[in-house]
């Protein structure tokens, strides 16, 4: 496993455990990126226009930080209790989504 292989552009040696480990990798980045799209088409699809806007806060979905309940709560002029209440709801429909979709209905 730890035997060079061959060499990369620079001459460095590869071994076969180089090999395999960037091709896992690849598989991950492949895999998060489907999962992210996926996500990104469930937010469109399957929540209200305030849900995708909680969580798109609550997580920095919009290319931003996370903001606390608290912050969101305030950005809306909505409570923060109400804030809970609609990002455990939109949670529950994208986790829904999602076992839906792995058990391929």
């Amino acid at each position: 496993m730890n035997e060079p292989i061959e060499s990369d552009k620079d001459g460095n040696s590869l071994t076969l455990s180089d090999v395999l480990a960037s091709e896992d990798n690849i598989c991950e980045n492949l895999e998060a990126k489907t999962r992210a799209e996926h996500l990104r088409q469930f937010l469109a699809s399957s929540l209200t226009d305030r849900e995708r806007e909680v969580v798109e806060l609550r997580y920095g979905l919009r290319n931003c930080l996370p903001l606390t309940q608290r912050e969101v709560a305030a950005r809306l002029d909505i409570s923060r209790s109400y804030v809970s209440r609609i990002e455990k709801k939109a949670l529950s429909v994208l986790r829904r989504e999602f076992e839906r979709e792995q058990r391929g209905c």
